[in-house]
């Protein structure tokens, strides 16, 4: 009997291209069991910063271990659902307002996904028009933590 020993991952291209742009909507995570998650949360260990949507909560991870986290969110409202995927920090703000919404405040943003959708102290009780927002302490966090080209997954 002739055994196969070819591994799962054959094939499958695992190192990406510095400053190779990152498609801005839709999952470029391996599917099934091919990529490993961080455990405790639904993102892989290629991941900086994870966002659970279905449990609001959201986690800081350094060489796929957390260093932050399950830390409380709110997340975008229905018609304006945060999207789901994996991206990357476009930009960061500390002091941003949003020209959309009447110059209101974004204080600590960090940018990730098209629409300027991003991580920043924002209510803790309602939802948001698509960003996520953290508390005053854990965006402070974020925004310090997370650096441009990092990875975001949010699930």
């Amino acid at each position: 009997m002739i055994g196969l020993t070819a591994s799962p991952l054959a094939g499958l291209a695992m190192a990406a291209t510095p400053g190779a742009a990152t498609a801005p909507a839709g999952d470029v995570t391996p599917a099934g069991d091919e990529a490993e998650l961080v455990p405790g949360t639904p993102c892989t260990v290629t991941a900086e910063a994870c966002v659970d949507l279905a449990h609001n909560k959201a986690w800081l991870i350094e060489d796929g271990q957390v260093v932050r986290g399950a830390v409380p969110i709110t997340h975008g409202a229905p018609g304006q659902e945060t999207p789901p995927g994996t991206f990357t920090v476009q930009r960061k703000e500390q002091d941003h307002r949003s020209a959309e919404f009447n110059n209101a405040p974004m204080p600590y943003s960090v940018f990730f996904a098209p629409g300027g959708i991003a991580f920043h102290e924002g209510s803790l009780q309602r939802q948001s028009a698509g960003c996520v927002h953290l508390s005053h302490d854990d965006a402070v966090t974020f925004f310090d933590t997370l650096q441009i080209g990092d990875e975001v997954q949010v699930r």
